[in-house]
């Protein structure tokens, strides 16, 4: 089918143009797709695409016999001057068939420019040719895919369909056809009166063409090239197409937008997005529509925006360069990114002296003009950017007309509105660090003041080097292993696991060599596999392997690095190392800031991973701080009735378990419920879950209160029981006093503590006259004292205190120990506090659940062991005495 007639008129400067960046792209896709198809007999070379100051260059290895003389007579298949005349053979084509039939594409006619007809399988303008070596390579594989039918105006014509799109598509159209067959054959036996076997009814048999039949695409549907056959298969042709980008459109493009929202998918910067785009199917071109279904989630649209206006800013900044001489190519850099990121104005024109007037001046208007006007390849070109290597461009430009042509280049690229105040709204660090990878800039690495004017100068531009771009090898076999040990994983067969994630990383030494991101995703699943495993040693090993081939491999400053020391924290938590574990924790932190900033959902999972280790070692404070601080950013980023909000509620809940606050406890829990209850539903087992949370906080709530009340009632009693005793024995008054002394007012936190308050200002009330108390000094003088006689294994009697006096004393003691009982709240506490009066911090690492269990039967501090001791002593000297 032919264009529409106003695409004739295109300007042959803009198809070339397109052809020198989109072609190259697609021809490395095409190149890697039939690699991968792995046809015996049919060949492809090795392809890099190299950038560098704005220019495409596109390196093949060399075709054996290429060089010894004319091959015009080797080519064998398709075309070398756009189908005007078409080359074919039977051997060759029989081999592009086959490879066809693997990616899916057509066998079709095709009229050349006599009107002859060929069978092609094939692109037209793809080069058939057998080397010297007498293999048969296939090159010029630009069109592997069909043009995507909802980009068809002019200059779109390498807009073509991702090949993962195409494999997604033809396997849901498997599936459904499978199930239509399904239900079709199931009426039949119902309507047979069979209904007692519709359940066994098996699929259709493999030899069905209805429901086995294969989905093919031809490739020069929508193109210049003239097609032949019949009328109505062309049709049936262009619907296929046509019904493979509404499939893009309408279905994978919103489910990729839902997997955003609920974290399914998680890109942390502008590279591992366009992963997740590719991985899905999805080109770059719809990364607008992407944007605008995300505006309600701040971390996906700053993330969609910033990565627009790096794309749009290393179109500009490549003109930039093409039109530099070697000797301005620090001062445009940096004014360029003065503009960008501060607030520049223009600095001039700087004319070269062997330009002539006339030139210069021709070149000026052009520059002048250009603001009115979009270029010939559809974009709009920076004002000056389109002058010779005779004139430094760079200088005639500002901060406004930068964005102004930003923001008409986003809008015609990515059907995307950058809003007026983008350049105040862009994330500054990540934006600086992504072109930077883009371009191939290295700048100094020092702290800039972003806020300022003119935040960069010459100096700052350290180096410029070229970006590659290159078929990276597959080993399909290894792939097949790993995901059918994720499989295995999932299930829970460790073992089964290991063997099919070792076997895969020893394909891929071999295959792709250790420095590989492949090898480091088999090194991460092993770790994985022994850290389910309990190998926590193993775990690190391999964790530890990971994280080195994705720092050489990947940066240091890459999201899969940071999440490598992520992991390694948790292994090293694991094996109880917790301060290397939060040393690694802030290594991660530090590098998922970088790449996507401190507001980022990924960041907030990281302080939640973070508080957990607090709590652990005891640090509750440090570890709440976190905890709410992620709170917050998921409130402020995915709402407060996002799943992962929810999942913050519950981690706050178990902290606040763990403190003994049930109370709130059960209030965070019963967030976290209200919110799983409407995203998922009261069935679902996280929803039950939870709700299982609030009862058992519920019933420690309820017991804790009732404790507590008992205490209160137990106290009250046992405190005017003590109170009458004393009333009715004088003497012991003074020895009461001296023990409450002694204990130095530490036992605030119990209720035995509680009981002496009570009974002390019961005494003063109505025994003892008001005036002055006991002398402070002169008791932890008497406390010490005590101390050291205590360690030496003597008594030191209270003075003024008879003998006679210690037993009813002793029954007071008893009567107060009955009644006394831990407040759960400051159980760990009051259990200090009984650790110290053993000769023991509450800081040292003891079991504190021992302590505080222990706690509850001791006797007020000081008193009570040592009366009971000396009763017995005396016991003994009297009957040896009556003896």
């Amino acid at each position: 089918m032919e264009l529409p007639p106003e695409s004739a008129s295109e300007p042959q400067l803009a198809e070339s143009e397109q052809a020198t960046y989109a072609s190259a792209n697609n021809d490395l896709k095409g190149t890697k797709s039939y690699q991968e198809a792995d046809i015996p007999g049919l060949y492809n070379l090795a392809m890099t695409i190299i950038d560098y100051r704005g220019h495409r260059v596109v390196a093949q290895s060399v075709l054996p016999g290429i060089l010894q003389g004319d091959k015009s007579d080797s080519l064998l298949y398709g075309s070398v001057d756009n189908g005007k005349k078409i080359c074919w053979n039977d051997d060759f084509h029989s081999k592009v068939v086959e490879a066809a039939k693997r990616l899916h594409l057509k066998e079709h006619t095709v009229l050349d420019g006599s009107g002859d007809a060929f069978k092609l399988a094939a692109p037209v303008e793809c080069k058939g040719i057998v080397g010297s070596d007498d293999r048969h390579y296939l090159l010029d594989l630009m069109r592997v895919t069909p043009r995507d039918a909802n980009y068809t105006r002019p200059g779109s014509r390498f807009c073509i369909l991702r090949p993962e799109l195409i494999t997604a598509f033809c396997q849901a159209e498997a599936v459904a056809r499978l199930k239509t067959a399904v239900s079709i054959d199931n009426q039949e036996i119902v309507k047979e009166g069979k209904a007692d076997i519709v359940e066994e009814s098996a699929p259709p048999p493999a030899g069905s063409s209805e429901s086995h039949e294969e989905i093919l695409f031809n490739p020069n549907v929508f193109t210049e090239f003239k097609l032949s056959g019949d009328p109505e298969e062309i049709a049936a042709d262009e619907e296929n197409v046509k019904k493979v980008s509404s499939y893009l459109a309408n279905t994978v493009l919103p489910k990729f937008i839902q997997d955003l929202c609920t974290l399914e998918v998680s890109p942390m910067d502008g590279q591992t997005l366009t992963e997740a785009l590719h991985a899905h199917g999805i080109n770059v071109r719809y990364m607008g529509k992407v944007a605008e279904g995300t505006k309600h989630l701040p971390h996906l649209w700053d993330l969609c925006s910033n990565e627009i206006v790096v794309r749009s800013a290393k179109h500009l900044l490549k003109d930039l360069l093409r039109d530099t001489d070697d000797s301005d190519l620090g001062p445009a850099i940096s004014h360029f990114f003065n503009c960008f990121f501060g607030s520049c104005q223009a600095v001039g024109v700087k004319v070269s002296t062997n330009s002539s007037p006339s030139r210069a001046t021709k070149k000026q208007e052009q520059a002048g003009n250009h603001s009115s006007r979009k270029s010939s390849r559809g974009q709009t070109r920076w004002k000056g950017a389109s002058a010779r290597k005779n004139q430094s461009s760079y200088m005639n430009v500002s901060s406004e007309t930068l964005w102004s042509d930003l923001q008409e280049l986003a809008k015609l690229k990515y059907k995307f509105e950058l809003p007026d105040d983008a350049r105040f709204q862009v994330k500054k660090v990540s934006v600086i660090r992504n072109l930077c990878h883009k371009v191939g800039i290295t700048i100094a690495a020092r702290k800039y003041d972003l806020h300022t004017a003119m935040p960069f100068q010459m100096s700052d531009i350290l180096n410029l080097q070229p970006v590659v771009k290159h078929a990276v090898p597959l080993c399909s076999e290894a792939k097949d292993l790993v995901e059918t040990g994720k499989v295995q994983l999932a299930e829970g067969m460790l073992s089964e696991a290991y063997t099919l994630f070792s076997e895969a990383f020893s394909i891929l030494q071999q295959v792709t060599g250790p420095m590989h991101r492949e090898v480091a995703n088999c090194c991460r699943y092993l770790a994985m596999v022994l850290y389910h495993a309990g190998d926590m040693a193993g775990a690190i090993i391999q964790q530890h392997k990971e994280l080195i081939i994705n720092e050489r491999c990947l940066g240091l400053d890459h999201p899969d690095t940071a999440h490598s020391y992520g992991n390694m924290a948790l292994f090293y938590h694991g094996l109880n190392q917790t301060d290397l574990a939060l040393r690694h924790m802030s290594r991660a932190l530090l590098l998922l800031s970088l790449s996507s900033g401190p507001d980022h959902p990924d960041v907030a999972a990281t302080f939640i991973n973070v508080a957990m280790m607090y709590q652990d070692i005891g640090k509750m404070n440090t570890a709440l701080r976190y905890l709410q601080e992620a709170l917050k950013k998921n409130e402020r980023l995915l709402g407060e009735e996002h799943i992962q909000t929810a999942v913050c509620y519950h981690a706050l809940a178990i902290a606040f378990n763990c403190m003994g606050a049930f109370k709130l406890s059960h209030q965070h829990e019963k967030k976290t419920y209200d919110i799983l209850v409407k995203q998922l539903g009261e069935e679902d087992s996280r929803t039950q879950d939870s709700q299982n949370w609030m009862k058992t906080f519920k019933a420690r709530e309820l017991q804790m209160n009732a404790q507590k009340q008992k205490g209160q009632t137990l106290d009250a009693t046992s405190a005017q029981k003590a109170i009458d005793i004393l009333k009715a024995n004088p003497d012991l008054l003074h020895a009461f006093q001296a023990a409450a002394a002694a204990a130095g007012g530490s036992g605030s936190g119990s209720s035995s503590s509680s009981i002496n308050k009570s009974l002390n200002a019961a005494i003063a009330g109505e025994t003892l006259p008001r005036g002055r108390g006991v002398d402070e000094r002169a008791a932890r003088a008497a406390a010490e004292v005590r101390k050291k006689a205590a360690a030496r294994g003597l008594l030191i009697r209270p003075h003024g205190v008879p003998a006679q006096a210690l037993p009813p004393f002793t029954q007071l003691l008893d009567i107060i120990n009955s009644g006394a009982t831990l407040d759960p709240v400051n159980k760990e506490e009051a259990g200090g506090l009984n650790n110290e009066a053993n000769g023991q911090s509450c800081n040292d690492p003891v079991d504190k659940h021992k302590d505080q269990t222990s706690g509850q039967d001791q006797a007020p501090i000081g008193l009570g062991k040592g009366l009971k001791s000396l009763d017995a002593k005396k016991e003994k000297a009297k009957a040896k005495v009556a003896a």
